[in-house]
């Protein structure tokens, strides 16, 4: 297979078109992948570091205000479509696939009025703006949410899951706790606000140092690079107890994952993924600066099936993050009936089914 694949702006778009890339090279080691990104999205380092073809093209998204600036966008689209084309035709894809974020439009666009089979996937509960734009013209559509199919024409839909759920099952406990200082035989708490940290997460879990140090389980705090340092100098030491541990930023966190009891942080769509692939209980804080507010909704999807807790922001503080983790860490038949609601939910062959939906539209 000639796979092109666009996806680009954040890890939820960029992660899940890894993903898919690793399976497709697991069941046709000969394919053949081109990932188009941007020159300054987070695409461009983290997809040439996993050694695959990458090119970019220069694209911007629209202001939600009036705004000079959406002229410049609307050129720039333009433009970006007219990039692709021409890759396109030098490259001869099978299938182009997109996963998301403004880049995403232009190829999958440029792919479609060459006739050439589209596919996108939508990892959230509500649908992002780029993909309502394309649902119109790709060949299918493949979702991570039920909730989402109702936003998109119907026929052309396929539920198939996060394909980041598929990298994370197969990961089991292992002893990667002991790396960071803490106890392989603890039951621990993993508070994780996203790669770059959440603010209103920090400041809770800071509050609450002088009681998590009385706890019988153990705390693995990552504050993300950004608020790191600050939240360090803050800290009076004789708050922090040998059963919590700091770091600004964990590059494998998806082998630490399966030795945690619980997590408390944000409700995007690769977490989601992540922790009903493995089972884990969690305590979801959606951030409430995303668009369409789809974390809230991306949670309340798991706390309908009983495999998560909500808290929202506007609730979070030291008493509250509290009393949320010490009802869930010390009651171990709880943590155990969420853990079994979330693997329901997960769908570890996510990316062999998203796959199998990009070889049904070449055979077309």
């Amino acid at each position: 297979m000639r796979l092109m694949i666009s996806g680009g702006g954040t890890g939820g778009h960029i992660y899940p078109a890894l993903a898919l890339i690793e399976a497709l090279k697991k069941r046709e080691p000969n394919s053949e992948v081109l990932y188009v990104g941007t020159e300054k999205g987070l695409e461009s380092r983290i997809v040439p570091d996993q050694g695959i073809a990458f090119k970019t093209i220069k694209i911007q998204g629209f202001k939600r205000s009036l705004s000079l600036e959406n002229f410049k966008t609307i050129g720039l689209f333009l433009k970006s479509v007219s990039d692709a084309h021409k890759m396109i035709k030098e490259f001869h894809p099978d299938v182009v696939v997109g996963t998301g974020g403004y880049v995403s439009g232009a190829v999958v666009f440029a792919a479609s009025l060459q006739r050439i089979p589209t596919v996108i996937h939508e990892q959230n509960s509500v649908v992002g703006v780029t993909n309502k734009f394309l649902s119109h013209f790709v060949t299918k559509i493949g979702i991570s949410f039920e909730d989402a199919r109702a936003q998109l024409p119907i026929k052309k839909v396929v539920f198939t899951g996060n394909p980041r759920a598929t990298q994370v099952a197969s990961i089991k406990p292992n002893d990667a706790l002991s790396e960071y200082g803490l106890k392989t035989n603890v039951p621990t708490l993993l508070i994780f606000g996203g790669s770059r940290g959440a603010e209103k997460i920090n400041s809770a879990t800071v509050g609450a140092l002088p009681q998590l140090k009385q706890k019988n389980y153990q705390v693995l705090f990552v504050t993300g690079r950004v608020h790191y340092q600050k939240i360090m100098d803050a800290i009076n030491p004789a708050d922090l107890g040998s059963n919590v541990v700091i770091r600004p930023y964990i590059s494998q966190m998806p082998e630490l994952l399966p030795n945690f009891e619980a997590i408390l942080g944000r409700a995007g769509a690769t977490s989601i993924a992540e922790i009903t692939a493995l089972g884990i209980p969690s305590i979801l804080v959606p951030s409430p600066y995303v668009t369409n507010d789809h974390q809230t909704k991306n949670a309340r999807s798991l706390v309908k099936k009983g495999a998560a807790e909500l808290l929202p922001e506007v609730h979070l503080n030291t008493d509250s993050l509290i009393k949320y983790v010490d009802a869930l860490m010390t009651d171990e038949a709880k943590r155990q009936q969420m853990g079994m609601a979330a693997k329901k939910m997960g769908r570890p062959r996510a990316a062999d089914d998203l796959l199998n939906v990009l070889e049904s539209v070449i055979k077309k």
